[in-house]
This record gives structure tokens, sequence and C-alpha cells, in this order.
């Protein structure tokens, strides 16, 4: 089994150990979780890196990340599309 020390990036921190699961919630806060059960939320962080070879999990906690993954998590293709698509009318109008 697999068990990771969780690397905050913003000061190189270690803020878990021992982790065995780490997910998001319906309101994207990252939750990881140790072999024990206990686990902690972060608000606004994004996973960068998982490393297998060092067991480390690299992480960034900045406040915008959690209202970007929301924005990630709804927004769908064919809105992006149409947003592109607005986008070059413009530019060609200009």
């Amino acid at each position: 089994m697999c068990e990771f020390k969780i690397i905050k990036k913003n000061d190189a921190s270690q803020i878990g150990e021992d982790i065995l699961l780490l997910t998001y919630t319906e309101n994207n806060e990252l939750v990881f979780r140790d072999v024990l059960g206990a686990g902690e939320k972060i608000d606004s962080a994004l996973i960068l890196e998982v490393n297998t070879l060092n067991q480390t999990v690299t992480i960034l906690e900045h406040p915008l990340i959690k209202d970007f993954l929301g924005l990630m998590n709804n927004i769908k293709k064919l809105e992006i599309e149409n947003f592109q698509s607005k986008l070059e009318d413009l530019k060609n109008a200009l």
C-alpha cells in the first residue's frame, strides 16, 4: 500500500502523512484521509504532483482555486464552443 506525505508548495511545509485518500468535496474542497481514517479539509487547494517514487503529493493552496474548480466542473463544452465562436465573430468584426 502506498501512503503519501502531503507537501504544501506555498511554503514547502508537510501538512499530512500516511495519507491514503485524496479527493474533492462537492464544494471543491480538498480532503485527505490517513490510514486511521482521520481527515483534514483544505478550503482552496489544487493537487500539483503525485509522486509514487518518493510517496509525496504536492498541493498549492490559493483562494482562487476553489472558485476556478467550481467553474471548471460546471461549464459545458458547448458553452465553451459558443463563447469561442462569439470571440471569433467579435475579432472578425474589428
